[in-house]
């Protein structure tokens, strides 16, 4: 079980930017995939991004060229960067993470055993 803690969510304008911390709290193995998803209440969950401990990364579609993804491997903690936001970004964001699977499985459309609470992002027009 992986303990994880999301902030950085808020309001914001339009085109502006945010970034989301997502620390864990320990990790058994050396290997692990951490990512970000969204959900607008309503709707299916949607998976943003991914990343492996070894630094590569996933996006989807939707976020490609506009969302970062990041990590801090010595604090157990992972970044979204999110920039030109637009209206239709305001969600509830999760981050996960799953030590299982190697860097080939580690992407945003696949399932994940630990979840962190959320925080929101409201972007406004």
């Amino acid at each position: 079980q992986v303990d994880l803690m999301e902030s950085g969510g808020g309001s914001v304008q339009s085109g502006g930017s945010l970034r989301l911390t997502c620390v864990a709290s320990e990790f058994k193995f050396r290997g692990h995939c951490m990512a970000w998803f969204r959900q607008v209440p309503g709707k299916e969950r949607e998976g943003l991004a991914a990343i492996y401990t070894d630094g590569s990364a996933n996006y989807a579609d939707s976020v490609k060229g506009r969302f970062t993804i990041s990590q801090d491997n010595a604090k157990n903690t992972v970044y979204l960067q999110m920039d030109n936001l637009k209206s239709e970004d305001t969600a509830i964001y999760y981050c996960a993470a799953d030590e299982q699977g190697g860097s080939y499985f580690c992407h945003p459309w696949r399932d994940f055993e630990n979840w962190g609470q959320g925080t929101q992002v409201t972007v406004s027009s």
